[in-house]
Parts: structure tokens; C-alpha cells; sequence
């Protein structure tokens, strides 16, 4: 049965190291019959949650004018989301932290979807990079019924494009055919 995944690439940079990633998760998905959309966050404007409160009890939307109410209706309608940073200074990077802040407004739409996790850092100790995972995880804890799929753990990538040689372009297609 073909799923609806939406792959959320949060790297500053275009063909960085888990943007790579993304799209070998993406050509599985694909091979096994799945519907991808992809969203590089650094071609949308996502403005900071201002803390307002207008979204608060449901009522009404969030009032900030931007992409972030488009994507947050594609993670809605998915039945698979697939979140990928890399990881500076053992945390996510800024812009997947500020899109996971502006899903406040809907997160409790955000409910029975599985996840997969792709992180890429320099540091070549695998455990390094529990910290961003246990960022994810604590997101996850604020939705309804989530299902943490897999995780992709991409290291020793530095320099754009330093992923290719590691054994995480195997993993990140191998998921991407299994979801």
C-alpha cells in the first residue's frame, strides 16, 4: 500500500551531508511505490513561534504570515514523516529546531505518524549524536501516538558530500524501501 512521506531537509546547505541522505531515503521510497514530497527548509521562510498564545487553544491559527502553515498541512495529511539535521554542536541545527517550535500551532493534528530520523555530523563517535536524537524524541513525546521508525546516523562528514563514502547511504535507501 503506497504512503504519503513527507521528508523535512533542514541543512543550510544544498547537497550537504544529510540532505544526501534525504534523497537516498527518498529514492527507496519511491522504488517501493511510496508518494515523497520533499521541503528544504532553507527555500521556505519559517519565522520564530513568538509565544503569543493566539494558537494555544485550537480556535485560531497561528497569526504569523509565512510557509510554515502550508507545511504543517502536508505533515497533517503523511502518514510518514522523515526529519533530517545535521548535528552542530550536538544538537539539531537551528532551522529544524525553529520548524519543530512552529508546529505548536497544530501539533495535536500531528497524531499516528511514523518517523524516521537522519543525522550527520563530523564527529565520528556514533554516540555523539544521542543528544540530537533525544531532542526528536522529545518532540515526539508532545504528539499523539508517534512511532519512531529508524534512525539514520551519518559521521565523519564534514565536507559536503563526505557522506557518500559511508555506510549510511546504504541504510538511509534501505529504509526508504522498507517503510
Amino acid at each position: 500500500m503506497s504512503k504519503k512521506v513527507v521528508v523535512i531537509s533542514s541543512s543550510p546547505r544544498r547537497g550537504g551531508n544529510s540532505d544526501i541522505l534525504c534523497d537516498q531515503f527518498i529514492t527507496g521510497a519511491h522504488s517501493a511505490g511510496h508518494q515523497v514530497e520533499k521541503f528544504f527548509l532553507k527555500d521556505k521562510k519559517i519565522n520564530y513561534c513568538t509565544g503569543c498564545g493566539v494558537c494555544l487553544n485550537g480556535e485560531k491559527s497561528c497569526p504569523q504570515k509565512d510557509d510554515m502553515a502550508d507545511l504543517l498541512s502536508k505533515l497533517i495529511a503523511a502518514d510518514i514523516i522523515v526529519m533530517a539535521t545535521p548535528v552542530y554542536f550536538y544538537t539539531m541545527c537551528g532551522q529544524m529546531k525553529t520548524f519543530i517550535d512552529r508546529i505548536c500551532a497544530r501539533y495535536i493534528e500531528v497524531k499516528n505518524k511514523d518517523f524516521y530520523f537522519i543525522v550527520t555530523a563530523a564527529d565520528s563517535n556514533k554516540q555523539a549524536l544521542d543528544k540530537t536524537i533525544e531532542e526528536f524524541r522529545g518532540f515526539l513525546d508532545c504528539l499523539d501516538n508517534p512511532s519512531e521508525k529508524g534512525i539514520v546516523y551519518g559521521t565523519s562528514a564534514w565536507n559536503i558530500g563526505e557522506i557518500k563514502n559511508s555506510k549510511a547511504m546504504s541504510q538511509a535507501l534501505e529504509m526508504g524501501i522498507n517503510i
